[in-house]
């Protein structure tokens, strides 16, 4: 957890993401889910027994970055996140969290939607 605080101190919008690289698959992922808007995949730093992340395709940097006419593709985040979780058979509850600048503990300056399962996260921290 103690790297993914230094990963988010560090971290600055307008650079170039892993999330970038993985939409045009220079880096590989295990993906779970796809569509025209959005896909989910395993994260690679995983802090519980089920973590996975839900990104959009359109870069979207940040929350607070959000245009108006982003309501729908972030909606649709949640909604996918759901679907994945059925999918993967997460019936005793999980978590969704989207962090926000690097005190809020976003480490990559793209949108997503995490949604953890199989342990109770420490709220609040």
């Amino acid at each position: 957890m103690a790297d993914e605080i230094t990963k988010a101190q560090v971290a600055r919008p307008g650079s170039d993401t892993i999330f970038r690289k993985m939409i045009h698959k220079e880096i590989p992922t295990k993906i779970i889910y796809k569509d025209d808007q959005c896909f989910a995949f395993l994260d690679i730093s995983p802090q519980a027994p089920t973590h996975f992340l839900v990104i959009p395709k359109k870069h979207i940097s940040q929350i607070s970055a959000a245009a108006d006419d982003n309501e729908s593709p972030l909606g649709h985040l949640m909604i996918v996140g759901k679907k994945c979780a059925a999918h993967l058979g997460l019936k005793k509850g999980y978590q969704m969290v989207v962090n926000e600048s690097s005190d809020g503990g976003q480490s990559v300056y793209h949108v997503h939607l995490h949604v953890l399962e199989g342990r109770q996260m420490n709220w609040p921290g």
